[in-house]
């Protein structure tokens, strides 16, 4: 869940489930989507996936492996609908941060921080986290914010603004739930990011 500043993600196509795990997966997925599964217990999560807890410690070795892999697919999908969009432009950025106003989406981008805070802390089951939700947007992101008009030298420093920026302030949207505030301060960053755009270089 990130969250950066790109296209509104639209609701993945994932391909054919080939494994247990996969087909496990994907249904913890379609659960997450329709209600949220951070606040279900192992037990709980295995009973609304239609298997049971020891599959799920099989296959997943524990709860926080089985909803780190779950919020990784859901991120891998949005980083391609982001590579798929091309361009982005400010009026995109905008729809996507309504996106994630939404209050009903807060349950899962609370779980999206609270695996970070796990993975900081090397807990067991969080190994890769980190990897896949920094590291693995700043490709897409730097190519579709250089695809939008900005120096292609500095698009890098910008795609990981941008990551750091929104998901700061979506942090403090689950802290606050100050919507109106904390959209005012996107809209603030996003005109920020206009006027570097249009400031010619002086290297």
């Amino acid at each position: 869940m990130v969250r950066s500043a790109m296209a509104e993600p639209q609701e993945p196509r994932p391909p054919e489930p080939e494994s247990a795990r996969d087909r496990l997966l994907a249904a913890a997925v379609v659960i997450a989507r329709q209600g949220g599964i951070a606040d279900l217990s192992l037990r709980e999560l295995a009973a609304a996936i239609g298997s049971s807890h020891r599959m799920l410690l099989y296959h997943f070795g524990s709860r926080e492996g089985l909803l780190a892999a779950v919020t990784l697919a859901v991120e891998e999908a949005e980083r391609a609908t982001l590579r798929e969009a091309g361009a982005i432009s400010a009026d995109d950025a905008r729809r996507f941060w309504a996106r994630y106003c939404d209050p009903g989406l807060w349950p899962q981008e609370r779980l999206f921080f609270e695996l970070y805070v796990h993975a900081l802390r090397g807990r067991p089951g969080t190994e890769g986290f980190l990897e896949h939700v920094v590291t693995g947007w700043l490709e897409p992101l730097t190519a579709a914010i250089a695809e939008s008009g900005s120096d292609p030298r500095t698009a890098p420093a910008a795609a990981r603004l941008s990551m750091a920026v929104t998901r700061g302030l979506l942090l403090d949207l689950l802290a606050t739930q100050d919507t109106e505030a904390v959209t005012a301060a996107f809209e603030l960053f996003l005109q920020l990011g206009a006027v570097a755009t249009t400031q010619p270089d002086s290297r």
